[in-house]
């Protein structure tokens, strides 16, 4: 057999496997039930995409792409056919022998579901094969094609996919007004889907044809910064941000309850992001237990403000200093055992940290004081004069301005001493200090910074929520502020924003997504891993001239 076809067959054998695997989870049966485009469910999507995505990398790494493009879709036509022959011998094993005795998703509704619903099992079988080998065809087409036409293409499908997975959020928001006629009562109208693809195509199609009529050009560091400080263009984009983020949560969410608390919950974790990214993006410091700092800003709102008995009586506006303060202390506490540590090492340590303040919070010799594991109770939300911050949609306000006041410090801080300190840390310690950084000082600044803007979080969700519990701060919230950090851009201030709506914003919208949050957290993590380890945006790095290009400028002038 030629070498490439057997290639082929073997990346459809690997096709056949995929499907299957995301077919056991359960994911598929689960997510049937929500329709992205007709009749078409989320849980078809799932396991189609396996087909395309599949097909999509057999034809990127294809030989013939040059020599013969014509066989190409033929190869993806073919991984898409074989995996999809593979997912068929499930609902035909399944029929005739119970598997629910070693996988409990594998049940009658899941074969049917697969088999397009058809009585006929011979024309559910072909159908599903047919249609795994047309969308394995399908995306081997798209490497094939001129650069402009495949991402116009690309660019189409999945924004139009994306709106009809996200209908319900569009016809909760403003988006209704416009977008409101091409949606049914959940997902995409067939027509309304079509509509949307050809104008976006067009429309990705000449961004793309600008783009490659007008390259970008790299410039110097001077002209960089030139542009960059233009009084007017960063006062409009600044200016359009701010506007933006203030009518959000009333005009374009409507002051939805439920859409307004998952931007809150987004904005908790993009503050705790900032923090855990001077940590691990600026210093390079692996810390698993940063969960803790969250925790201790939490019980210091908590245990200051309660108006139960174990409270104190203080405002909201008093509290948040002190937590603030003693996160910042305890985070100073925590890097001073752990300064000759690094690497995996410094993980565990961490990890270690994190554990002890979780379990000192359950356990009864602190109950008296902290309420064990019942928590503490009666958390009044903030005041501002008379007004109560008692509404969702307030209390973003108050999420935004923490947000704006991190992102300040943790910029300054990037461009200053301390942040060049930082970054030599992290690339090298040993060489850090010959060359005179105090490693003892920018340790510790790194480590009570981070831990300061997760007790700000922590205070600001205690005040939200109105009650806290030791079993909220568990490991799990020090995995996701990590992988944001990574899939947005590790020492990246805007990667952050992309990670926490990726990872925390999507899971929340789309509930069926719940239960395999931890799923695709992984998945996502090897993705970009493998595909772009710099991350969604990654950090900016300044190209420095030659000294030539550089006695040219000058001589220019």
């Amino acid at each position: 057999m030629n070498p490439i076809w057997r290639s082929t067959l073997k990346a459809g054998l690997l096709t056949g496997a995929i499907v299957i695997y995301v077919a056991l989870t359960g994911m598929v049966l689960s997510l049937s039930q929500r329709p992205v485009i007709g009749k078409l469910s989320l849980g078809h999507v799932v396991y189609m995409l396996v087909f395309v995505g599949m097909g999509y990398i057999t034809a990127v790494r294809s030989p013939w792409r040059q020599e013969r493009p014509w066989l190409v879709p033929l190869q993806g036509a073919v991984v898409g056919g074989v995996g999809a022959a593979i997912l068929a011998l499930l609902p035909l094993i399944g029929r005739k022998v119970d598997l629910g005795w070693m996988f409990v998703t594998a049940k009658p509704e899941l074969y049917k579901f697969l088999l397009f619903n058809q009585e006929q099992v011979a024309r559910g079988v072909l159908y599903l094969i047919l249609t795994g080998a047309v969308l394995g065809g399908v995306a081997a087409v798209l490497p094939i094609l001129p650069e402009v036409l495949h991402k116009a293409l690309l660019g189409g499908a999945s924004t139009t996919l994306l709106l009809g997975v996200l209908a319900e959020l569009v016809q909760r928001t403003v988006l209704k007004k416009v977008l409101g006629p091409f949606f049914a009562y959940k997902g995409l109208k067939p027509t309304g889907a079509a509509i949307l693809f050809v104008v976006l195509t067009v429309l990705f199609g000449l961004q793309a044809w600008w783009r490659q009529k007008h390259p970008k050009v790299t410039k110097s560091v001077a002209a960089q910064e030139a542009e960059a400080a233009s009084p007017l263009r960063t006062t409009l984009q600044l200016g359009a941000l701010l506007l933006f983020l203030l009518i959000l949560p009333v005009w374009i969410l409507n002051k939805d309850t439920y859409l307004n608390s998952v931007v809150n919950l987004v904005g908790l974790y993009i503050i705790m992001g900032l923090g855990l990214n001077i940590v691990v993006g600026f210093a390079g410091l692996l810390d698993l237990g940063y969960v803790a700092f969250f925790a201790i800003g939490a019980y210091t709102v908590a245990l200051m403000t309660s108006l139960g008995p174990l409270g104190h009586g203080y405002s909201f506006w008093q509290a948040l200093p002190v937590a603030i303060l003693l996160a910042l202390t305890a985070g100073v506490v925590l890097g001073i055992p752990v300064l000759r540590m690094r690497g995996d090492y410094l993980a565990i340590v961490t990890l270690g940290f994190g554990e002890i303040i979780r379990i000192l919070a359950n356990s009864d010799w602190l109950k008296p004081f902290m309420g064990g594991a019942l928590g503490v109770l009666d958390i009044p939300k903030p005041k501002i004069g008379n007004w109560v911050l008692k509404e969702e949609y307030q209390l973003y306000y108050l999420i935004l301005a923490g947000i704006l006041v991190t992102w300040f410090v943790a910029s300054r801080l990037y461009h200053s001493r301390v942040g060049r300190a930082w970054q030599a840390l992290r690339e090298d310690e040993d060489v850090a200090e010959a060359m005179g950084i105090h490693l003892v000082t920018t340790k510790l600044l790194a480590f009570g910074f981070g831990a300061a803007f997760s007790g700000l979080s922590g205070a600001i969700f205690a005040a939200k929520v109105g009650s806290v519990y030791p079993h909220t701060f568990n490991l799990i919230i020090s995995i996701n502020v990590l992988s944001l950090i990574i899939v947005g851009g590790i020492g990246s201030l805007p990667g952050v924003v992309v990670g926490a709506l990726a990872l925390v914003g999507l899971p929340e919208l789309l509930r069926e997504f719940s239960e395999y949050r931890m799923l695709f957290y992984g998945i996502a993590l090897i993705a970009m891993m493998l595909v772009k380890p710099e991350g969604f945006w990654p950090k900016r790095l300044k190209v420095y001239p030659r000294p030539q290009e550089e006695d040219a400028e000058a001589s220019a002038l």
